[in-house]
C-alpha cells in the first residue's frame, strides 16, 4: 500500500508510520523463541523485501539502535538493507561517532524535532522496535499510520516488550488488511487519540 499523503492547509506533509510485529497477546518478543516467532512464511518475506517504506527515514531509540547495529555487524540475515538506509537515533547516552552507516543521532526531545521534520517537509517516517518512542509520539498526536502486524502465538510464560502499556486510549479506523501465508496478520489504521471512552463527555483530542 502506498504511503498515506497528510494534507494540512493545502500542503502535503511528510507521513510518521509506527510499525510493530506482535504476538497475539501484544507482545514484541520472546525469550527462547526464534525471530518471527519462528513463523515467518514467504509471502511475508517477500512483502518484506518489497515494502513501499523501504525509502522512509527509519526512527529509532537507544536501545533499538544497539540491538539492530549489533545484529548488522554480526552479519545477521536481512539487516544488510538497512545499512542503506537514512535512520535516526534519539539517545542522551550514546555518542559519536556512530559506527551504522547513514545514521544520525539527536539528543534533543523526539517529539518536538519529529514535529520539526513534519512541519519542514522531510522525507516521510517510520519506526524501528523503540517502545517508548513510539508511545510518545502516538500521545503527541504526530503518527499518521498504525501497523500491527499479529503472529499466531501467545506468548504469555515467555513474552517480553509488552508494546501497549502506558499508552492512552486511541480510536483506530482501519484502512488496510491482509494475511500472510495463511496465518500472519496485518493491520493497518489510521489512529485518533482519545480522552476518553468513545460514548462520554471527553472530547477526542
Amino acid at each position: 500500500m502506498a504511503e498515506r499523503d497528510t494534507q494540512v492547509d493545502g500542503t502535503t506533509m511528510p507521513e510518521l508510520l509506527v510499525d510493530f510485529i506482535t504476538s497475539l497477546d501484544g507482545y514484541g518478543a520472546a525469550e527462547g523463541w526464534p525471530g518471527w516467532w519462528g513463523l515467518q512464511g514467504p509471502d511475508y518475506m517477500a512483502w518484506l523485501g518489497d515494502r513501499p517504506e523501504a525509502d522512509y527515514t527509519v526512527l529509532m531509540g537507544a536501545n533499538t539502535y544497539r540491538l539492530m547495529s549489533g545484529l548488522a555487524a554480526e552479519g545477521e540475515p536481512g539487516t544488510d538493507a538497512l545499512a542503506g538506509l537514512s535512520k535516526v537515533v534519539f539517545s542522551t547516552t550514546l555518542q559519536e561517532p556512530l559506527a551504522w552507516p547513514n545514521t544520525r543521532l539527536v539528543s534533543q526531545d523526539a517529539v518536538e524535532v519529529v514535529r520539526d521534520m513534519k512541519d519542514e517537509g522531510a522525507n516521510h517516517m517510520t519506526t524501528m522496535g523503540s517502545l517508548t518512542l513510539c508511545r510518545s509520539l502516538l500521545k503527541a498526536g504526530l503518527v499518521d499510520r498504525f501497523r500491527v502486524v499479529v503472529f499466531p502465538v501467545i506468548t504469555g510464560s515467555t513474552g517480553s516488550d509488552r508494546i501497549y502499556d502506558g499508552y492512552p486510549d486511541v480510536g483506530l479506523d482501519m484502512i488496510n488488511s491482509r494475511t500472510f501465508d495463511g496465518r500472519i496478520e496485518l493491520l493497518e489504521y489510521v489512529p485518533r487519540v482519545l480522552a476518553g471512552p468513545p460514548g462520554t463527555n471527553t472530547a477526542e483530542t
